[in-house]
């Protein structure tokens, strides 16, 4: 058993395609010669995809998460955007100890980064979406 990541871009026609993780990677990197010129300057959502492989076939979709990716005006990750999404990702983590100043105020920080991470790098698939990406993993005989 092995596990795959699998990463499928969703075009505003709900169509996906996947991205190899190679390629992904760069992006995430800021690789200056990685570039996807048709996103250039838009906001694009993608999936990831953490599947459970046997004998190199995937059996099982561990996760599935949906997020949203910036492009600069070139078709680069927009790397000042995912510097943002990293803050707010710390910033999501609750207080480790409590607060001893006041009994009357609760930091709540932590829930406001997570409230704007999601309405900033998240979104929800509809069902044609979310199987045409089970589709594109375990293939057009899937049982």
């Amino acid at each position: 058993m092995s596990v795959s990541l699998r990463i499928f871009l969703v075009n505003d026609d709900d169509s996906i395609q996947r991205l190899p993780l190679s390629r992904y990677e760069r992006l995430i990197r800021g690789d200056a010669e990685e570039r996807l010129p048709q996103y250039a300057g838009k906001r694009v959502r993608y999936a990831e995809v953490a599947v459970e492989l046997v004998e190199r076939k995937p059996v099982e979709i561990i996760r599935l998460e949906h997020f949203i990716m910036y492009f600069d005006s070139e078709g680069r990750l927009d790397l000042r955007e995912k510097k943002k999404e990293r803050r707010l990702s710390v910033d999501m983590i609750p207080p480790l100890l409590p607060q001893w100043d006041s009994d009357q105020v609760i930091d709540a920080h932590h829930r406001f980064a997570k409230k704007s991470f999601e309405h900033q790098y998240k979104w929800t698939p509809s069902p044609t979406v979310e199987e045409a990406i089970v589709q594109a993993v375990f293939g057009k005989d899937r049982v």
